[in-house]
């Protein structure tokens, strides 16, 4: 069997992308077999289309239904992450996945289906706006364990300081001083894990950018749950910084940009709702010879 793939990133946020019209009997396995950092899919693989690094494994893969009688164009997203879960919600794999749906149908404006609501996206030459939603700090909607009755803000959780939100996916957000000191590995799983999350949360740390780098906003860094290891860039992360800025006074305007290793991701918070805005890019496209079966996925 042999299932075609594409390879994109967004700020280095990178997905492989799978028509989901392709038969693939197990994406759970399919996902953890050519998401590995050792040995997943590579540029050796495929025909590289003006990939700029070596690029081996990713930190998801994105089962996309193209639904192009509609107008605006639509998408079913399925997000399938390299541990073989999933994840309602990716802002920079929804920019992908808004490009990918973008070179098919000629189209401007693409409407995504995903497991945390339908999501319009503006894609330009220049970058690719998805709507976020609205982000939420409500204890239910976090979740956070049922003992908490109210929101999580500026609380210690496994030693650091958080507050916590739901921008799709939750997150645990840390502000610090420098991102660049921050031992991630060391210290974002025992909160990823921590009891005041049933369902896990993805770890962020931010630190504001001093006004000889220019463009102010923050730096990031995120530990994300599912790929269990830091991303390049997390557009979900992006978000709870800003609206936990904005909920700590360390924010006044509705746009911020925030700066993940991978590049710079724009974001708009305004009415309660938000925007992620930032580049999307195709990387590759291959094919894995086969697929594995439902006997072979390995245990979490």
């Amino acid at each position: 069997m042999s299932i075609e793939y594409e390879k994109f990133h967004g700020s280095g946020n990178d997905f492989v992308v799978v028509d989901a019209s392709e038969y693939v009997p197990d994406r759970r396995a399919f996902a953890r077999e050519v998401c590995d950092r050792g040995d997943g899919v590579s540029t050796d693989g495929g025909e590289a289309t003006g990939a700029t690094r070596e690029s081996v494994g990713a930190d998801g893969t994105l089962f996309l239904a193209l639904e192009d009688q509609f107008s605006p164009p639509r998408a079913v997203m399925t997000l399938v992450q390299p541990d073989g879960s999933t994840a309602e919600m990716c802002g920079n794999g929804a920019r992908c996945a808004a490009k990918w749906a973008a070179e098919r149908t000629g189209a401007d404006e693409i409407m995504l289906d995903t497991q945390a609501g339908t999501r319009r996206a503006e894609v330009r030459d220049d970058g690719v706006t998805i709507e976020m939603g609205e982000p939420s700090f409500a204890p239910g909607c976090v979740p956070l364990a049922s003992d908490y009755d109210e929101p999580l803000v500026q609380e210690s959780v496994a030693g650091i300081e958080v507050t916590a939100v739901n921008t799709g996916v939750p997150h645990a957000v840390a502000f610090v001083e420098d991102v660049a000191e921050v031992d991630l590995e060391a210290v974002a799983p025992e909160i990823r894990h921590a009891d005041a999350f049933p369902e896990g949360a993805n770890v962020t740390f931010a630190s504001p950018r001093s006004e000889r780098e220019g463009d102010g906003g923050f730096d990031q860094r995120t530990f994300e749950r599912g790929v269990e290891g830091e991303t390049r860039a997390c557009g979900t992360g992006a978000v709870a910084i800003a609206v936990v800025a904005r909920r700590l006074g360390r924010l006044d305007a509705d746009d911020v940009a925030v700066f993940p290793p991978g590049g710079r991701l724009d974001v708009s918070y305004q009415g309660g709702r938000a925007t992620l805005t930032g580049p999307a890019e195709r990387e590759f496209e291959g094919e894995v010879a086969s697929t594995p079966g439902p006997r072979q996925v390995r245990e979490a």
